[in-house]
């Protein structure tokens, strides 16, 4: 029982516990069936590059991930390329933040709230997904967590310069967090509604203020520049009344928990910290989203650590309040809803680990091709950004022409590379008697826009005919000969 176990003891196993479930819901199907969808494509034939070729493309797209490259170039270049290098960054994150979370509702609920805290932000179905992904929005939730923590222990204690070196690591983990995803510096003025809940004297706003105004300035120079590659973001879709409805059942769940946690108005608790960690992020990408449509749950994942936290304090109080009549089984009600809802959320753990829970699987179709290229064959990618299959998995492409092909992805310092003018690509397909086309399936499929796009599809529909078609896991390949 937690509560008879030595107070000395209680806070390592307090954040263990959390730390070591969220590792084991992470390793659990790992490699997805060795899938590896667009997302994680992209990651995966950057990491590959040289340091120097990284750096010469984020001069021209995805400077906003710049950081997660490098770090996991440096990975790929000490564990090398697998499925397991790809997304165990992300899941030993989340397991960090899971122990914050722990750490955070200990300090401020008691100890059955920071465990019930810690044990359920591995379980939100949102984090689930992101648990296992070859991105940086997992590191971003760990260094939330993080600088909420340190922001919590510099509240509780007076001020000295004992807590300089702690307000040097709040400033820097923000910045850090900043420099894999910008969005995140939306943590800030979620600190600042804590600190407004709590009435924070005068020199708590000020370091606050000087240490994440230093964050803004360090992450200034990265936001300016990524906002020149903005068309990396253009298919995002307009905010709409539906896309609400996600954001407004997770604030509903935070007022509750908030309110279970009863807090005292300027005293520090896990409502004062949780809800305006959970709320602020969410509605700063709402009012963002008005001006320019940005509106995607990866880019506030941080925010889970405050939902985390508020489901703990609820978790506690529940405890708190059984304990005088029911002390036994008091005891069991943290564990006992962690097993519920794992039960509960079976279908969406077994979801979230399959190759459908992403859009495509880039690995599948290379499989595929192997299976049905021919020496001296010719491909095609339809969209151009198809070519990530290539890229990924490129001992599967031998002996294939790449015929739309000007300049390769690392020479042209992009992610797909830059294709030839239509005029030319119609040639070398008029010169093939094979040719494999890659793409997206039927389901997923849309028509082409680009001109050279659509000069594939016109040239194979109008002289060629398909003799193979298969589609696995969002992607097709289509093989075609020459009519005559």
């Amino acid at each position: 029982m937690l509560c008879h176990i030595p107070a000395a003891r209680r806070g390592p196993l307090l954040h263990l516990a959390p730390f070591l479930w969220t590792v084991a819901l992470g390793l659990w199907g790992l490699s997805r069936q060795e899938s590896v969808w667009r997302d994680e494509a992209a990651t995966w034939q950057v990491a590959g590059r040289s340091a120097a070729e990284i750096w010469r493309m984020l001069g021209n797209v995805d400077a906003v991930h710049g950081l997660y490259y490098l770090l996991m170039h440096g990975l790929f270049e000490v564990f090398g390329a697998s499925t397991t290098t790809l997304r165990l960054p992300s899941v030993l994150a989340v397991a960090c933040a899971a122990a914050c979370v722990a750490a955070i509702g200990g300090r401020l609920a008691g100890s059955w709230a920071g465990l019930g805290g810690g044990l359920a932000l591995g379980l939100l179905p949102a984090v689930q997904f992101y648990l296992q992904e070859g991105r940086p929005y997992a590191l971003v939730a760990a260094g939330a967590g993080l600088s909420t923590l340190l922001l919590v222990s510099l509240l509780e204690e007076r001020p000295g310069r004992r807590a300089l070196p702690r307000w040097t690591a709040y400033g820097a983990t923000v910045l850090v967090c900043a420099l894999l995803n910008w969005l995140s510096l939306l943590v800030l003025p979620a600190h600042a509604a804590t600190l407004w809940w709590v009435r924070a004297g005068r020199g708590v706003w000020l370091r606050w203020a000087a240490y994440g105004a230093g964050a803004v300035a360090g992450a200034l120079p990265l936001v300016l520049f990524s906002r020149g590659q903005s068309d990396q973001v253009s298919w995002i879709p307009p905010l709409t009344w539906h896309m609400l409805i996600g954001p407004g059942i997770l604030l509903a769940i935070g007022a509750l928990g908030a309110w279970a946690d009863r807090p005292d108005r300027s005293r520090l608790s896990a409502a004062a910290v949780g809800l305006p960690l959970l709320a602020v992020p969410q509605l700063g990408l709402i009012g963002l989203s008005l001006f320019q449509p940005l509106f995607l749950d990866r880019y506030v994942l941080f925010s889970m650590v405050g939902l985390a936290l508020l489901i703990g304090a609820a978790l506690g109080a529940a405890v708190r309040a059984c304990a005088p009549r029911f002390p036994r089984a008091s005891a069991l009600l943290v564990p006992g809803v962690v097993g519920v809802s794992v039960l509960a959320l079976l279908p969406v753990e077994l979801g979230k680990r399959a190759p459908a829970s992403r859009v495509d699987d880039v690995l599948a179709v290379a499989g595929e091709v192997a299976l049905l290229k021919r020496d001296g064959d010719g491909v095609l990618f339809l969209p151009a950004a198809r070519r990530d299959t290539a890229l990924v998995s490129p001992g599967s492409f031998t002996g294939l022409t790449d015929l739309a092909l000007a300049e390769s992805p690392v020479a042209s310092a992009t992610l797909k590379g830059e294709e030839a003018q239509p005029a030319r690509i119609r040639e070398a397909l008029l010169e093939q008697r094979r040719v494999l086309l890659v793409t997206d399936s039927a389901k997923v499929a849309k028509a082409p826009s680009a001109e050279r796009d659509k000069a594939k599809a016109a040239v194979l529909r109008e002289r060629f005919m398909v003799v193979e078609d298969r589609q696995v896991r969002g992607r097709r390949v289509t093989v075609y000969e020459r009519r005559d």
